[in-house]
């Protein structure tokens, strides 16, 4: 049994989705396990980890339109609003989706569906630089 970490850094400018698919399927490839589980885990409390549909760009804007109504910027209930009206928000965007994630790998293959990506959710408005976690520990 092996195991290898990896610190992915993404900077990311706004909210939205930010596919990094690529860089996990390039990492994952690059290690010498090919049979195991990475995990993925997000160092943050206003970004959050997703797998969902990466094909049609149409979902991604449709997420993020309905969590714009679940929970509302500057909403007057929130007393946490330290960094602006998107801080309290982006947390409670956070607890509804994960932070961490787990992936079976297959012959050096983290396995996805078809239509499936993974992403930083970004929460925020501002720019930021994200870091994830990847550990893959496998044959």
């Amino acid at each position: 049994m092996q195991q290898f970490f990896h610190e992915l850094e993404k900077s990311t400018s706004g909210r939205r989705l930010y596919d990094i698919t690529e860089d996990i399927r390039m990492w994952v490839q690059s290690q010498l396990v090919s049979d195991g589980l990475l995990t993925l885990h997000i160092q943050h409390t206003s970004a959050s980890l997703l797998i969902n549909e990466n094909y049609d760009s149409d979902v991604l804007v449709d997420l993020e339109s309905f969590f714009a109504r679940l929970v509302v910027d500057g909403d007057s209930h929130f007393i946490h609003t330290t960094e602006g009206p998107d801080d309290m928000p982006a947390h409670i965007r956070t607890a509804l989706t994960q932070t961490s994630l787990s992936i079976p790998v297959k012959d050096k293959r983290a396995l996805l569906g078809q239509w499936q990506g993974i992403f930083i959710y970004e929460h925020r408005y501002g720019e930021f630089n994200r870091r994830v976690n990847l550990h893959l520990i496998g044959e």
